[in-house]
């Protein structure tokens, strides 16, 4: 079986981090997530990333590199993370989110990131984690 891909953001801003407060589906509001979404076929990850940031979020962002590992996530899905700035644009939550924080680095766990995203998140920091 193929796993489809999902893309999340490590997107930076004067060295803050952005995390996304979901509103949808029921099972995940409320938790904190890296910003993303699904990768169409016949799509490079960091077009979909790209396109995932303008739709979400309303900004323009420079994809840069993709970060070690891959996780997997509900329903065949896996999240690869890419490293991103942001470049132009004002974040804010058009679809799947109804709030957005910038995290300093001090504050990056001072918000409850869903499952999935722990071992993203803290591989996208470059801190100590499990390989897979």
């Amino acid at each position: 079986m193929n796993e489809r891909i999902v893309v999340g953001a490590a997107l930076y801003d004067d060295g803050r981090l952005l995390a996304a407060r979901r509103s949808a589906p029921p099972e995940l509001a409320g938790g904190w997530e890296l910003p993303g979404g699904k990768v169409e076929p016949g799509e490079r990850c960091e077009d979909a990333l790209a396109r995932e940031l303008r739709e979400e979020l309303g900004v323009e962002a420079e994809i840069l590199e993709r970060v070690p590992g891959q996780w997997p996530l509900a329903k065949g899905y896996a999240l690869r993370v890419y490293r991103a700035r942001l470049v132009s644009g004002v974040a804010e939550p058009l679809e799947d989110h109804d709030e957005l924080r910038w995290l300093a680095p001090d504050q990056v766990w001072s918000v409850p990131w869903l499952a999935a995203d722990v071992p993203a998140v803290t591989a996208a920091l470059g801190q100590p984690h499990s390989a897979h």
